[in-house]
Parts: C-alpha cells; structure tokens; sequence
C-alpha cells in the first residue's frame, strides 16, 4: 500500500500557499476523476496545496487520494479534500472549516492508521478558520449522530480461513458470533480491486442493517488490502460465510471466514440447522 507514504510526500510542501496571491480559474479537467460530480465546474490554480500544473502535479496527485475516498471514511471526505486540491473558483478561497477538518479526521484517521500512517502533518485542523460563515461547513450534528449509529469496518488482523469444516464447527461459530452473511467476493483489475459482488444473504443478521451491509462488507475489503487476496482469484469470485462482531463502539470485526465451495454439504447442513438451532 503505497498510497499513505505518498500522500505524506505530496502534502509535504503544501499549505505554505499564500492565499494573496495571484490565481487563475481553469475548468476542472475529466481526468481529475476524485473531484467530479462536486457541485462546480471550475477550479483555481495554484490550488490550496500549492500545485500550479494540472495535468503534471494536480491530475497525478489527486489520484493517491483515491483509496483513501473509496473507503467512504467520511460523507464529506471528497468536498474536504477537493475544497484543497480543486478549490472552487469564486472571489476568494473557500477553504474547509477547522470544525469539517475534526470530522472529517476523526472518521478517516483510523483507515490511515490502519494502513500504517497518521493523519498528515500538513493538514493540522488548527491551520483551517474557526468562523463557519467564511469556510465550508461541516454537516448538521444530527447527521453526524446518524452516521456514528451504523457500525463501521474496524481495523483487525486477518479473520482465520477455515476450509472443510465440519457442520458443527460452523454452527459453533454462528453461536459465538453477532452475525452471519454470505457473500461473493471477486478480484478483477478494475478500481476497486476487490468487490462484494450481488446481494448479500444474511444467514443470522444480528445488529446488521440490511440497506447498509453491502457497502459495510466493501469498506472492510478496502480498509484491508492485505486480507483480500485470500478471499478470491484473480478473475474469479468465490463464495463466502462471514461471520464476526459488531463491538460496543459501533465497530465491525470479521472473526471467521468460511469459504462455500460447490457441493459443500458440511456449510449447507449448517446453515438449514441454524434455522432451529439453539447455543
């Protein structure tokens, strides 16, 4: 995982910007993919990082940004980082607000640590404008609260594989655990690398949300690219029985992993057991 050392490298000359100095508005170019879809078309260059060439340092740039935004660490990550990278083009900068920068460090801080780094340097939330109507906002408290409620992909050592256990085994680990779904997981070479792919089927939902379990499964495969390459071949999907926790803090933790071959009789006999079964 290349992307945390890079992004420590990147920021590393960045908010020495002068905000008096002279721009230009430019229109924010396709290949920028990170910062489409932001709400404006055009942009300021040098941007707050101090980049002034789009197509050699902020197109390339704001590509290392992108696993960390694919994990949906935060609902306003993307207008966080984009407020800095791609800022909108009006009189003045609008830069992100220090109240925007808490939130969205303390959602997204952990994914970095959990890659090994910490939050950069560069973005000290004590650099960003404590008065809220001059800089960009975050969302309402009540929203916030919202999204604290739905549980989380917490940082964690791969879950044990478990190939050919026995009926018992899996119905041990259905009654240790808060939930059960099965899943397919594949590898292709597209971006993200690793997929949930179809409908999720919950075997024992527990405290899991059925309109979120999906995304919940795909931010844990991204926030653990080295769990991954266990979990399918390239090209191929593989069928799997997760089973974990949902701990007191709102986190998820994957604690077993049961891959469903064809004609696994022991995962079948299970799981049509669990029905009635009682721990």
């Amino acid at each position: 995982m290349l992307f945390p050392v890079v992004v420590c490298v990147l920021l590393g000359s960045g908010l020495g910007f002068d905000l008096g100095q002279s721009t230009r508005c430019v229109a924010i170019p396709p290949q920028l993919a990170v910062c489409q879809d932001v709400g404006y078309s055009e942009m300021r260059l040098p941007n707050y990082l101090g980049h002034r060439s789009l197509q050699g340092e902020v197109v390339p740039r704001s590509e290392d940004w992108r696993p960390l935004l694919q994990t949906g660490c935060h609902p306003q990550a993307q207008a966080f980082l984009c407020s800095l990278i791609a800022p909108v083009c009006l009189d003045t900068f609008i830069q992100p607000c220090h109240s925007l920068c808490l939130a969205v460090r303390d959602s997204c801080a952990p994914v970095l640590a959990c890659w090994g780094q910490l939050w950069p340097d560069a973005l000290d939330c004590d650099r960003f404008p404590d008065h809220e109507e001059m800089c960009l906002t975050p969302a309402s408290k009540q929203v916030e609260h919202i999204i604290k409620v739905f549980p989380q992909p917490g940082c964690q050592d791969c879950p044990a594989m478990e190939e050919h256990s026995s009926h018992k085994t899996v119905l041990d680990a259905l009654c240790q655990n808060d939930f059960a779904v099965k899943v397919l997981v594949s590898q292709r070479r597209l971006e993200p690398e690793f997929t949930v792919e179809g409908r999720v089927e919950f075997v024992h939902q527990g405290p899991l949300l059925p309109f979120n379990t999906h995304s919940l499964l795909q931010q844990w495969l991204l926030l653990h690219p080295h769990c991954a390459p266990g979990l399918a071949r390239p090209s191929r999907t593989q069928l799997h029985l997760l089973v974990g926790v949902v701990q007191p803090d709102g986190m998820l933790v994957l604690s077993r992993v049961f891959p469903w071959h064809k004609r696994d009789a022991e995962l079948t006999t299970a799981v049509r057991k669990w029905k009635h079964h009682k721990c």
